[in-house]
């Protein structure tokens, strides 16, 4: 009896654990802020490079030019 009692008890804390880790939301707002920053930051990008994608390619050809040496 006092086997399956100490289990019970065990079993117990550990649901009130697992129950006291489920209900703190402010460490999963914060990640999920972070990862709607993150999507922001990637969208940015991705259409800096869109939008200016020629203006891109000729500071990329005007540079290999003077790499090359006719600049």
């Amino acid at each position: 009896m006092q086997l399956v009692s100490t289990a019970l008890l065990r079993v117990l804390a550990g649901w009130q654990g697992l129950h006291a880790r489920l209900a703190d939301d402010d460490g999963q707002t914060l990640a999920e802020y972070g990862l709607i920053m993150a999507v922001i930051a990637v969208a940015t990008v991705v259409a800096a490079v869109v939008l200016f994608r020629g203006a891109i390619i000729a500071a990329f050809n005007s540079a290999t030019d003077c790499l090359d040496g006719s600049c």
